[in-house]
């Protein structure tokens, strides 16, 4: 049987260079496409199953030569700050057009498409509407693939659990999003790295066409606030602040070098971000997902 080859677009990020590490655990080849090579070298050594390449996403040549002989082909590529020419449009929704035309035009059996949950091309936030938007797109091209809408994800070096912790050992008062009780069911992100995994080089085919992947655990925002204070022995006074102020507070963050939050994150908080019910998930893949309760020791110690 051939050795299974996968392109991996963003294998140097949070979610990718995860994904990277269960393909090599797996045996399979991984080709880490990436305008920086020597980040994945930096970051994965140079294993024999581990290929480097400089690749842009938005080289339609560059591109078809990082997926050429690939059997399968992850994307993982996501922007959550416009600027320097990106633009939501053109990173979700052309670039992942094109992987996925390049990916099909290579005989790629198998393609992973990375979204989130609440994806919708009606939604009037640029990215949300993107994110809907680059799905479709990728299944007109390539209607085999796997799309897989991850909940908010969570980690040792997450965007979410750490960096609030930081600032609730910080500060006495804490500011809520509205009310604290936006849903989140938070997601383990080995566990998604592993459904990943799973779709482009799994010994059985993934479910069709879209995949909700959410943790073990739903709870509200104000209970994830609370939840961390617990873990880190803080009590500080929660704060609700209406979202018109967080949106003006984040385009300001936004002309920072490194925002600690975007007017995107903000609009992404005023929706449930849980599960429907409706779609496949980590069950279909035979993976039984982790809830935030039993993450938080692993994520925060001696982290902040």
């Amino acid at each position: 049987m051939t050795e299974p080859l996968v392109t991996v677009f963003g294998g140097t990020g949070f979610l990718g260079r995860r994904v990277v590490a269960r393909l090599l655990r797996a045996d399979a080849g991984v080709r880490v496409a990436s305008r920086h090579p020597g980040k994945a070298r930096a970051l994965f050594g140079t294993p024999p199953r581990l290929e480097a390449v400089a690749a842009d996403i938005a080289s339609e040549a560059q591109v078809a030569t990082a997926v050429a002989g690939a059997s399968g082909v992850v994307n993982a590529v996501s922007l959550y700050v416009e600027g320097g020419g990106a633009t939501f449009h053109a990173i979700h929704v052309e670039a992942a057009r094109r992987l996925a035309r390049a990916a099909r035009e290579a005989g790629v059996g198998r393609l992973a498409q990375l979204s989130g949950i609440g994806a919708d091309p009606r939604s009037e936030s640029p990215y949300i509407r993107s994110r809907g938007e680059g799905e479709a797109a990728v299944r007109a091209a390539f209607p085999e693939a796997t799309v897989l809408r991850s909940a908010v994800m969570a980690g040792r070096d997450d965007s979410l659990v750490v960096p609030l912790a930081g600032l609730l050992r910080r500060f006495p008062a804490f500011a809520l999003f509205g009310g604290g009780q936006t849903r989140l069911q938070p997601a383990w992100v080995e566990d998604v790295a592993e459904a990943v995994a799973r779709s482009v080089a799994g010994q059985e085919p993934p479910p069709a066409g879209l995949l909700e992947l959410g943790g073990a655990e739903v709870l509200s925002y104000r209970a994830l606030i609370e939840a961390i204070c617990r873990r880190i022995g803080r009590r500080p006074l929660l704060l609700p602040l209406p979202f018109a102020a967080w949106q003006r507070l984040a385009w300001l963050a936004e002309r920072l070098p490194e925002p600690p939050i975007t007017r995107n994150q903000v609009e992404l908080m005023r929706f449930d971000n849980v599960v429907s019910g409706a779609l496949p998930g980590f069950a279909d893949l035979g993976l039984a997902p982790r809830g935030l309760s039993s993450l938080l020791p692993e994520i925060l110690d001696g982290a902040g």
